[in-house]
């Protein structure tokens, strides 16, 4: 530190800093969400990239006892998944692609997310699918910060061991912004750690709970929501101002003649209709007419937004032209973003599938083995039951056709094989197989033969050139 900088620093532990700061960084990101386009623009994209249309797509990977994945089973477990897929929630209102959405966007703006397991019979609730297996999703708020017993093991409402083992949570009975209102000591309810789901953001080693996204360029987005605003006013009451009328000298000056008020009163307002064409002939003498230049909005406005938005994504993981949706650039330039950014979606990508979609299946696969729906065959090796492929958005082909050629090079050279390249395009190659399989088969009980069906033009140039060599012997 010199005598011109001043450095800040930061000695507290992750949670002290956390205890102090979290709920107000939490709460301004929300309303940002709620009120800033270009931070509602965020969190869409993110949503887009992170979990996708269709949600994380799950492929199970059973196999038998020498080590094939056993299709039957695999293709049982997927129906069984498809329709939990449909209600996986409580409420009966969302699919499992809405309740992913919706908790990757509340994971990464309040910085965490909570769900609570309901596994088999709960009393006053019914399922509403085969497996009897539910999530209660619930907002960070439920886990309260306020509750610390430091003799007890609890930090900001979730107890730990003496290894930071987590135990179980402590979570409120409602909401804390609810008219109701709570107190910590009659509305609290302990729920295992076994049964609840914590997807948390975190940032330091030893981080009880998670922060926002946006955690560090809050002040930074507020700023521009302000600036912007304040540009758009003054552009308002410039294009407001069209012209003013300029007095001569004081012994010229004529005072303008008054009209009557709607309350009978002299008033001293003079009205000019202005309409487009009009010559207007009613100066007085000594005065003159002014146009008012609009220098608003200002020349610089775009770029200084644009030069504040490049540090905006900087600390949001996202790239530049996807937040300010301007894709200009050359082509190597826009691939060279495509592919940065795209690390940083997988990154979150890997996490969310960690916190929550491993999770949230493995629980699923193991409450339809216990209560019987799903019922393994004889020749499946049972610890592979939970084996599972989970698949995310992929990155977009800028260039198809050169990505498609890159491919089919590698699966040629036995550097990739054909799955990988289903799953790069975000389709699941068992589905993809049986697809095919029956386009195929149509196409050969109708006698269509495309370039696509390498069988017909192998064994059409074999029978071929059999059947020339044959006319030439006979010959």
């Amino acid at each position: 530190m010199t005598r011109t900088h001043k450095a800040e620093r930061q000695t507290r532990s992750a949670d002290s800093s956390l205890q102090r700061d979290a709920e107000s960084l939490r709460g301004q990101a929300r309303k940002l969400d709620e009120d800033h386009d270009l931070v509602t623009g965020i969190f869409d994209r993110l949503e887009e990239r992170v979990v996708g249309g269709t949600g994380i797509a799950v492929e199970p990977l059973p196999l038998d006892h020498a080590g094939n994945i056993h299709l039957a089973f695999a293709a049982q477990i997927k129906d069984l998944w498809a329709e939990w897929s449909l209600r996986p929630e409580t409420s009966g209102e969302l699919t499992r692609a809405q309740m992913e959405r919706l908790v990757c966007r509340t994971w990464l703006r309040d910085g965490e997310m909570l769900a609570q397991q309901l596994l088999g019979k709960v009393p006053n609730f019914k399922h509403l699918h085969k497996v009897p297996f539910s999530l209660e999703l619930l907002e960070p708020d439920y886990l309260p910060w306020s509750y610390n017993d430091e003799a007890s093991g609890i930090c900001q409402g979730i107890t730990r061991d003496a290894w930071r083992r987590v135990l179980d949570y402590n979570l409120l009975k409602r909401h804390p912004g609810s008219a109701l209102g709570f107190s910590l000591s009659a509305d609290t309810k302990f729920v295992s750690a076994d049964r609840m789901l914590h997807i948390a953001y975190r940032k330091r080693i030893g981080q009880n709970r998670g922060q926002p996204l946006l955690h560090a360029v809050l002040t930074r987005l507020a700023d521009i929501k302000d600036y912007e605003e304040s540009e758009r006013v003054a552009a308002r009451i410039s294009a407001a101002l069209a012209m003013f009328i300029k007095k001569g000298s004081t012994e010229d000056y004529v005072v303008a003649p008054t009209t009557a008020g709607k309350d009978g009163q002299a008033t001293g307002a003079r009205s000019i209709p202005i309409a487009p064409g009009m010559v207007f002939d009613g100066l007085l003498p000594g005065e003159d007419v002014g146009m008012i230049e609009s220098n608003r909005p200002s020349q610089f406005v775009e770029s200084f937004r644009n030069g504040q938005l490049r540090a905006v994504a900087a600390g949001t993981r996202i790239g530049y032209s996807t937040a300010t949706r301007s894709y200009t650039g050359t082509y190597s330039a826009q691939r060279q973003e495509l592919v940065e950014s795209q690390l940083g979606y997988d990154l979150l990508q890997h996490e969310f599938i960690d916190y929550w979609s491993r999770k949230v299946y493995r629980a699923f696969v193991e409450m339809a083995l216990v209560s019987g729906v799903l019922v393994p065959p004889g020749d499946v090796n049972m610890s592979s039951v939970y084996s599972a492929v989970y698949q995310g958005p992929v990155m977009p082909w800028i260039n198809p056709v050169h990505e498609a050629n890159a491919w089919d090079a590698l699966v040629k050279g036995g550097f990739a094989d054909e799955a990988e390249v289903a799953r790069a395009r975000g389709r699941n190659p068992q589905e993809l197989k049986r697809s095919r399989e029956a386009e195929v088969k149509s196409n050969r009980e109708k006698g269509l033969v495309f370039s696509s069906d390498a069988y017909h033009q192998f064994y059409g140039r074999v029978t071929l050139n059999a059947d020339l060599s044959s006319d030439k012997k006979k010959a």
